[in-house]
């Protein structure tokens, strides 16, 4: 099977699947559920947007960033509704506005419509740079979304603001990374999926009537594989001598 064939056919299976899915999930909840319907409708649309560019930014595609668009501020006004305050801010406040930022500096890289981007690596200088970040982003994100907390629960780690802090963190690094065309953007987002999974199924478990984070962990176990695809592309991308700045 060629490259050009396990892309088309895994890209398929990515669409479909997150497709079906959310139809048949939200369609019993929405049998199921006394309120917040509308909710459930918006985060399923959201859902389906977002799955369309993750697939396309796994691509190397510019348009990844109209869908990122759609995808951004529907998440960000779930996180806020359902009290999940890191990723709020970060998707209305650092997504939203870098979704534009990413479509020109692709631009300026030379993609187009059709084209994939010319992609590139960290050297070790800038991946220490960016590890130090991460690290102490996610301290002081922990600590500071540990004070917004009102849940009761008495662990000494409460693992629901760890995973918000943890998920954050990638995802600002990971979106960086992203609009400037680095490879290992791809490590952050795949620990933006598997915090996020666990995330979303901790806030089933303490709220179940939340019938719309169930969306999300289809969406982010979707993303989680497509995640494995979008390194493996984009280590052929930005290798050297190929298609590489």
């Amino acid at each position: 099977m060629t490259e050009k064939t396990f892309n088309k056919w895994f890209n398929t299976f990515v669409l479909v699947g997150m497709a079906v899915v959310t139809v048949l999930v939200t369609g019993l909840k929405l049998r199921d559920a006394q309120n917040g319907q509308w909710m459930l409708l918006i985060s399923a649309v959201g859902s389906l947007a977002g799955v369309l560019a993750n697939v396309l930014s796994a691509n190397g595609r510019i348009l990844t960033f109209l869908f990122g668009l759609i995808d951004v501020t529907i998440y960000g006004a779930m996180c806020l509704l359902g009290a999940r305050y890191g990723n709020a801010a970060l998707h209305l406040l650092y997504f939203l506005p870098m979704q534009f930022v990413g479509f020109f500096q692709w631009r300026k890289r030379g993609v187009d419509s059709e084209g994939e981007v010319k992609a590139r690596r960290l050297n070790g200088r800038q991946w220490a740079l960016y590890g130090g970040i991460f690290g102490a982003g996610l301290l002081v994100a922990y600590f500071v979304l540990l004070a917004l907390d009102q849940s009761e629960a008495a662990h000494i780690v409460k693992w629901l603001v760890l995973m918000d802090a943890f998920s954050m963190m990638c995802n600002l690094v990971g979106q960086y990374l992203m609009s400037t065309a680095y490879m290992e953007q791809w490590y952050f987002w795949i620990g933006v999926n598997v915090a996020s999974v666990i995330m979303w199924v901790l806030t089933l478990r303490q709220d179940p009537s939340s019938s719309y984070a169930l969306i999300y962990v289809v969406k982010y176990s979707f993303y989680f594989i497509n995640s494995l695809n979008g390194l493996r592309i984009w280590l052929k991308l930005s290798r050297p001598g190929d298609k590489s700045a």
